[in-house]
């Protein structure tokens, strides 16, 4: 990449009526901020000739100075700190061009077209009235192997065949190497439209010609101001986040807030990743933005304060497409599986590959343009794995963390991703990386012991739930048990392999198998929420985990009585709480799992309602490792096991559970979501040290 690319921002703007319109305070602003932030990158595209473009700098004070000039409506690409012509892009630009007289010649028999007298290079400019643009002109300049250009109902530029504003920022793009998603295009009239046909980000200022805005093709990428000329390019600037770096840049694929029905919606729980950086990076005094992806071609407007709880947010657009690429297929298909210990279900996505390269290297020049000098940069999760690498090339002064909310799996294991070795080497580019547990730090060591001879430091920070805002909830809950005779097992979790729900299905049916008399004395609640629309990885589970419910329901129902009671769907935290509070037993059988707030919720709400109650818990869940065994333990890999954990959690006496929840709770002390969040942060900060 050349030097020039790596970290910087490219603006692409018009003069006239773009960069020139608005008021001089507007103007003047803009220039002053493009002054304070040399790393953007000012490209003028414009119809005015290289001598106009020197003219204007030398006498308005207020326009900034450019480093690349694209003239003559894209015939002319000029080298602004030297002002010497790119002549190998302006020959291909000019292609075919027969000469500024020829096609004067070739044009006077249409007295509509009224000569303008102004320097031109490499194109013929003329006023032309609108009822002038016929077809018999069109024809003509097609005839001289040219083409033309319309804008403002006045200017009627002849070009060569091959210029234009966009084909002559895509020609110096390529050559310099600068990404779409670095480039920013700003434009008032008709003659602006290529450049919003490069699939970059841009700006149509409130002042332009109506014909702009009816053509611009609609994408989350473009903004319609309702700001005029300089004040729109600031604006758009400054929602992009090119304009406010600063000291803590969080990277996680999701935002903290979805776009839905019209509006911004914050999770309803407090707990799990997104409510804890949500309320612990709204304070200022951190200096923090989170940077994650908005997915879709239509773009929300930005997220109010009151939406994000003060926290600064930045979005990446990601198109449907290559997000279905990035993340149902490469997160979903590739990478988890080797996480959650099922490593026979990756698949080599190799078609789909690019797309979680894209995504990161979009990702990676993202958080790049937020962070100031000597950031902290707080990535999260298997899902920017790419970003290491790229980042830290781009910008050796950051100091780059990564926490791991999954497991991390054994290095055989993540040996056999397709692309581990990729993988492996951006990974080795982290200055830090922390987990819940000390396996999944030990997996991570053993991974990068051969690759760099200074490796990532590693720290081991158990997250924990907001257990006052658990416990007040709980309190103010009053739920009616509809079948005080029977036990209530209740589970919480997402539709997911990893999570066993299928297992639980089939030690449930041979429990009752093998003890009859349990029909009607027990119930097993399964709230199991469908995974994001589009996620196809889990479709068999789901198809199977019906099937078996169906089998058990069949087999042991009664008129009054069934023993699952599945509910597919997400629901309120305060439903939540009150299946936890309605529920004897919390059973979680994941077959792999973090640090599963689910169960840490269940204890807390049974503790702060002095409710007696029963954790059956996973061996593999990473939760499991801070417990001492307090829990009742149990292997999901072992059918037999599971029928003997939930026998014994069945067969447990009031006091037995009272003291079991008890001694949950006392255990569960870990650190709260804002404590938990400032430890890691100063982790990642020393590890610069």
């Amino acid at each position: 990449m050349n030097a020039e690319a790596a970290g910087a921002r490219v603006l692409v703007t018009d003069l006239d009526g773009t960069l020139l319109g608005g008021r001089p305070h507007d103007r003047r602003r803009l220039r002053e901020t493009l002054e304070r932030h040399p790393e953007i990158v000012v490209v003028f595209a414009t119809g005015r000739s290289l001598e106009s473009v020197q003219a204007l700098l030398r006498d308005d004070a207020l326009v900034p100075f450019p480093r690349w000039i694209i003239g003559d409506v894209g015939a002319s690409v000029v080298d602004a700190t030297r002002m010497t012509r790119l002549e190998g892009l302006e020959e291909r630009l000019r292609a075919g061009w027969p000469g500024a007289e020829i096609v004067r010649g070739a044009l006077r028999r249409f007295p509509q077209l009224v000569y303008q007298d102004v320097p031109q290079d490499g194109r013929c400019s003329f006023y032309l009235a609108p009822d002038g643009l016929t077809d018999e002109v069109k024809t003509a300049v097609k005839e001289l192997g040219c083409s033309w250009s319309y804008a403002s109902g006045r200017y009627f530029d002849v070009l060569p065949c091959r210029a234009g504003k966009g084909q002559a920022v895509r020609l110096l793009a390529s050559m310099l190497g600068w990404p779409r998603e670095a480039m920013l295009v700003a434009g008032d009239s008709l003659n602006d439209l290529s450049l919003f046909r490069l699939g970059t980000h841009g700006v149509v200022v409130a002042n332009a010609e109506p014909a702009l805005a009816a053509r611009v093709p609609a994408s989350a990428l473009v903004d319609a101001s309702d700001l005029p000329g300089a004040a729109a390019i600031t604006q758009a600037m400054e929602r992009r986040g090119w304009l406010d770096r600063r000291s803590v840049v969080v990277g996680y694929h999701r935002p903290p807030v979805h776009w839905r029905d019209g509006r911004w919606l914050a999770p309803s729980s407090p707990n799990g990743v997104l409510p804890t950086l949500r309320a612990s990076l709204a304070d200022e005094a951190l200096d923090a933005v989170w940077a994650a992806a908005h997915v879709g071609e239509t773009r929300a407007p930005r997220p109010p304060s009151s939406a994000t709880g003060g926290l600064r947010l930045s979005l990446l657009p990601v198109s449907e497409d290559r997000w279905a690429g990035y993340f149902h297929r490469v997160c979903k298909e590739t990478l988890w599986p080797a996480l959650v210990a099922q490593p026979h279900l990756i698949q080599d996505r190799t078609g789909d590959w690019p797309e979680y390269e894209k995504v990161n290297a979009a990702f990676a020049d993202h958080i790049s343009s937020l962070a100031r000098h000597g950031a902290t940069v707080w990535l999260h999760d298997y899902n920017l794995w790419l970003v290491p690498g790229i980042l830290k090339m781009q910008r050796p002064d950051v100091t780059i963390g990564l926490f791991h909310h999954t497991p991390f799996p054994p290095p055989d294991v993540f040996r056999r991703i397709p692309a581990a070795e990729r993988l492996r080497e951006s990974l080795a580019m982290l200055d830090w990386a922390g987990f819940h547990t000390q396996d999944c730090a030990d997996h991570f060591r053993r991974l990068l012991a051969d690759t760099t001879a200074s490796p990532p430091r590693t720290g081991v920070h158990p997250l924990g739930i907001d257990h006052q805002a658990v416990a007040a909830l709980a309190r103010t809950r009053r739920p009616q048990r509809e079948d005080a005779d029977a036990q209530l097992v209740l589970s919480v979790e997402r539709l997911d392999y990893a999570k066993a729900p299928v297992h639980k299905i089939h030690a449930l049916a041979t429990l009752l198998q093998q003890n009859p008399g349990l029909r009607e004395r027990l119930r097993f609640r399964l709230i199991c929420p469908p995974p994001a629309t589009g996620i196809r990885a889990y479709d068999a589970t789901r198809a199977e985990l019906e099937q078996a419910i169906t089998a058990v329901n069949d087999r042991w129902s009664t008129t009054a009585w069934q023993p699952v009671d599945y509910i597919p769907h997400n629901l309120d935290f305060t439903e939540i709480i009150d299946h936890y509070l309605a529920a004897d037993i919390f059973w979680v059988a994941s077959l792999a799992d973090g640090m599963n707030l689910t169960a840490q919720e269940y204890v807390t709400a049974r503790a702060a309602t002095a409710r007696p109650g029963v954790l059956v818990l996973s061996r593999h869940a990473g939760i499991a490792q801070h417990l001492a065994g307090a829990a009742v333990l149990t292997d999901p890999h072992s059918p037999a096991d599971l029928v003997r954990a939930l026998r014994t959690a069945l067969t447990m006496t009031t006091e037995q559970r009272r003291r079991h929840i008890t001694h949950l709770s006392a255990l569960m002390r870990f650190p709260a979501p804002a404590a938990w969040a400032r430890q890691v942060i100063a982790a990642i900060r020393a590890s610069a040290v």
